[in-house]
């Protein structure tokens, strides 16, 4: 069975189509399971004065969650739905996050690191935010904040667990030690907390030409026993799948052989298919 465990669509504001535009999609290329997972919106700026189109308002997010579930009855015995949220970690906003997920019945959640404050690291009209800063410093609040997110608690998946590099700042070959050992007490902070992690295949098409993590991440997960999960984050129905099937040979060839899927928060695995 093929899987796509991370999609967004128009309501998030900076991707287009709509959720039965993806579901009908998933069913044409042949996925047995698809993942809606929208990004939750915002809790520690004020939307009408930050960046705009970065999330659903807060008023859609019933409506959103009330049309996956109507989607999923109605494409039941065509294709499995499974109605996610990709849940920004913020700290110092613990109790709003806690209350969003405990308050729908969410299949999965994906904990994903875009923020360091008020700047989305992960946003191309924020790349500003790198000038003047010590990149290894940056990289070190990110990873710290990723260790944070795991042990919430609040989490099935962990998302996109290198994107710091989206852009292709990096502390350079001097600091290959440094940011590997960044790297790896993240993926321990992971394992620890018994949590599942994807391999987001998005990061081909953006400046650091890698998927999110990195092989060697990959290598370090499988010795941790980390359980992996795969998606595309498509922003366009077009998008669905994108480079998954490079994702599930690249799990294959450091040596996974199971992905695991999601229902209502509960884990199960699958055999991993290339």
């Amino acid at each position: 069975m093929y899987i796509d465990y991370h999609t967004h669509h128009v309501r998030c504001g900076h991707a287009v189509g709509e959720l039965e535009e993806y579901v009908r999609r998933a069913v044409d290329i042949g996925l047995g399971q698809i993942g809606l997972s929208d990004h939750m919106p915002l809790l520690h700026v004020d939307p009408a004065s930050y960046y705009p189109e970065m999330a659903m308002p807060m008023e859609e997010l019933p409506r959103y969650v009330e049309e996956c579930l109507s989607l999923k009855e109605r494409y039941r015995g065509q294709i499995d739905i499974r109605v996610g949220l990709e849940g920004d970690y913020i700290e110092g906003y613990e109790a709003e996050i806690e209350n969003m997920v405990n308050a729908y019945p969410w299949d999965y959640i994906i904990g994903s690191v875009h923020f360091l404050g008020e700047w989305d690291i992960t946003d191309h009209r924020q790349v500003q935010g790198w000038e003047g800063k010590d990149v290894l410093k940056v990289y070190e609040t990110y990873y710290d904040a990723v260790k944070k997110a795991a042990a919430t608690g609040f989490y099935d998946i962990m998302g996109h667990l290198d994107v710091i590099k989206r852009f292709g700042y990096h502390p350079g070959p001097e600091a290959a030690r440094e940011v590997e050992a960044l790297e790896n007490a993240a993926l321990a902070a992971v394992a620890a907390s018994g949590v599942a992690m994807e391999l987001n295949a998005s990061g081909l098409s953006k400046p650091c030409a890698e998927m999110f993590p990195s092989r060697r991440m990959l290598e370090e997960a499988y010795r941790l026993g980390i359980p992996l999960t795969v998606g595309s984050d498509a922003h366009d129905p077009l998008k669905l799948g994108e480079n998954l099937e490079a994702a599930r040979n690249m799990l294959w060839e450091v040596g996974f052989r199971e992905l695991v899927i999601f229902e209502g928060r509960k884990r199960s695995r699958i055999p991993l298919e290339v």
